[in-house]
This record gives structure tokens, sequence and C-alpha cells, in this order.
């Protein structure tokens, strides 16, 4: 029989836990046992998550403020248990429409965030302890406008295996979501959301469109499963598997 997931006595620190995957894997952990600590942008949207899930303590930053992220970790309990990245959005333009600022920011927020995060958890997740970062496999089909976020969905899983190696006994892992139905994507999509969830629940092998709920539960499995790094889990409903 499968033991009940349980993170009694543990402290899961959510960069970006005010909506979407960060608060779904807040509450997760929560239910389990856990302190959380969140963090979000929107002060406002970050308190009314506090409340939502009786957080142990919050702060409102920008994650790719390295200095002030440097200062949240140096604040810290130590030591802390579980830490989730959640990513910001894709970036999608053309090659001859890119503005190299944003996609300089869509890098800073990825992958120089993941990078950043690992050398800080060092000596504050304690050995055995997770770090996860949440990214995507929409971008694994070549398709023109993808190329910024696609060489992002390509260097995280290589990124990660590598990280697992430099930092262990600390195991860290990557979730790689395909549409999940957060207010992330009701802004991306606005009017064509609907349409996108009815396409999905079409064509989706589970016949249902992925919820923040899902990623999240895989998130606190992670957590809990202490034979797991180095890798990257597809949570897509089988979009890998359908044509497009």
């Amino acid at each position: 029989m499968r033991d009940a997931v349980d993170l009694s006595g543990q402290t899961v620190v959510v960069l970006g836990g005010s909506a979407g995957i960060g608060l779904a894997t807040a509450r997760h952990a929560r239910a389990a046992g856990a302190e959380v600590i969140l963090t979000g942008r929107d002060p406002a949207r970050l308190a009314e998550a506090a409340r939502d899930v009786g957080a142990l303590r919050t702060a409102a930053f920008d994650a790719t403020d390295f200095g002030r992220l440097e200062e949240f970790f140096a604040e810290l309990p130590t030591p802390v248990d579980h830490v989730l990245v959640t990513a910001g959005g894709p970036y999608y333009a053309p090659l001859a429409e890119i503005d190299f600022e944003r996609a300089r920011s869509h890098l800073d927020g990825h992958l120089w965030l993941a990078l950043r995060v690992a050398q800080l958890a060092v000596g504050k997740v304690r050995p055995g302890g997770t770090l996860l970062f949440v990214g995507g496999t929409g971008a694994r089909r070549p398709a023109a406008g993808l190329a910024i976020t696609a060489a992002m969905t390509a260097a995280l899983p290589a990124l990660v295996a590598n990280l697992a190696l430099e930092i262990a006994p600390i195991r860290v892992n990557l979730l790689a979501a395909g549409f999940v139905d957060t207010p992330l994507s009701a802004s991306l999509l606005g009017d064509d959301l609907e349409n996108r969830r009815a396409q999905l629940r079409e064509t989706l092998p589970i016949g249902r469109v992925v919820e923040a709920g899902d990623v999240a539960s895989l998130a606190v499995h992670l957590m809990t499963n202490t034979a797991l790094t180095g890798a990257t889990y597809d949570v897509d409903g089988g979009q890998q598997v359908v044509q497009r």
C-alpha cells in the first residue's frame, strides 16, 4: 500500500508562490504538513496567497533582482527542506521582431535565475532536500517565433542534470509542464482560452485540461521521493505523444 505524502516538520520555499503552479504547490505542501514560505512580485496578491495557505512568512520582490534574492536566502531559517522555482512566462517573437531587452529578461528569469538559486541553495537546503524548477514542453518542436523559448526548453534539462551532480546531496529536478490552466495561460491566450481548452479536451489522452494541482502533486512527490534527482518530468496530459 502506498504511503501518504508527509512533509510534517519540513519547510517548503516557493519562489513565485502567489498564483498558478506555485500557489497550488504551496497548498499541497501545507496539506501534507509543511510550513511554507512564499515570494512574489505583487505584494497584494502575495498577501492574499499567504492568507490562503497560512504561510510562515512572505517576501515581495522580483526574483531576477539577484541582490534582493541573495538577501532573501540569507534571511531564511536554516535549514529549509525544499525550494520550488516557478519561471515567468514564455517569450514568443519571430526573429525579425525579437526585442533583445525582453529576450534578456527571459534569460534572466529562467537560465540565470536557476543558476543563482542553485548557488544560494547550498548551505540553506538540507542534504537530501530538493531544488525544483518549472519549465515547459511547448517549444520542443521547432516553429517560427519560438527560438528564445525553445532554447530555454532545451537548456533547462541539461542544466538540472549538471546541478544535480554539483550540489549533491541536494536533489535537483525539473517539472516540464505543457499547457496548464492557470492565470498566466489566461493572460497569454485572452479570447482564445476557451478554444484552447476545448481543443485539449478533445485531443489529450487524459480527456481533460491539465490543472495547476496536477503539477503541484508531482512537485510534492518529488520532494518526498528521495530516489529522484537530475531528471525532467513531463506534466502535459500526453500532449507530447499526440499530433498537434
